[in-house]
């Protein structure tokens, strides 16, 4: 299915969600252009995670409207994939990596359709973009956290969506995996897809991202990384703990310099 890029592939107005009585996300409305790849930033607790989740139905905001090439998500679920967070997953459950990518493929299989030899050879095809093949019979188990998200990156790619959306999938693995990863993201970004990553490390937003969501509670910026990306809307989303943090990254990159003792 291919969608009209002159529509915003995400539109979100004022969507509002609470955890009972608590405001998680309040009047948030904005609107990403088709083909970016988007990083969601703020704060522990800033709605990064709810935000994904209410776009994806997950969670029934308290208010909002939210569309994907202006149309609702009942319309495009096929045209969305979701990698969640990997402490999510329950990796004990006896199931081989093959197996588990072929998840995948399911929502286009429906319930009683087996799958084809061609759904099989486009799982070995994902597993070897993401350098797992060689572990296509291994039980899930037996992998290391950079493993274990390839592979969930793998079943993403397997639904061959037009919007991916990524909870942490650099929290807590190597760094060989995290670069497979993001380069995989950027070529995604190529082909026109539009993913949405939600990401803590402030120092490697520059470099792999074109867009930036900041979120604390409420939308603090949206917009092109060079435009948005700065330390007028990083101290509006972290207080504080931005300013400290800033000045002792401006302290290292000077000292690495040479600059000061």
């Amino acid at each position: 299915m291919q969608n009209d890029q002159s529509f915003p592939a995400l539109n979100v107005n004022q969507l509002s969600v609470n955890y009972g009585k608590t405001p998680v996300l309040w009047d948030v409305s904005l609107q990403i252009a088709a083909g970016v790849l988007v990083g969601i930033v703020g704060p522990n607790g800033a709605g990064k995670s709810t935000f994904i989740k209410a776009a994806l139905g997950l969670i029934q905001p308290l208010s909002g409207k939210i569309e994907f090439y202006n149309k609702p998500l009942k319309e495009m679920r096929q045209q969305v994939a979701y990698v969640p967070q990997r402490e999510t997953v329950d990796w004990d459950f006896p199931i081989t990596v093959r197996d588990l990518v072929m998840m995948g493929r399911y929502g286009r299989l429906g319930l009683w359709r087996r799958p084809r030899d061609a759904d099989w050879a486009a799982v070995d095809h994902y597993l070897e973009i993401v350098g797992m093949n060689t572990y296509a019979d291994r039980q899930i188990s037996q992998l290391s956290g950079g493993q274990q998200q390839r592979i969930f990156i793998a079943r993403a790619l397997l639904q061959e969506a037009d919007i991916y959306f990524m909870d942490e999938p650099f929290a807590g693995i190597d760094i060989a995996s995290e670069t497979v990863i993001i380069q995989l993201l950027q070529k995604l970004r190529n082909k026109g897809k539009t993913i949405f990553v939600v990401h803590h490390d402030l120092n490697s937003v520059e470099h792999y991202f074109d867009w930036i969501l900041l979120l604390n509670m409420r939308l603090i910026a949206c917009g092109p990384v060079s435009q948005v990306f700065n330390s007028s809307n990083l101290v509006k989303a972290y207080g504080k703990s931005y300013a400290l943090f800033d000045e002792a990254l401006k302290r290292s990159q000077q000292k690495n310099a040479g600059i000061i003792s």
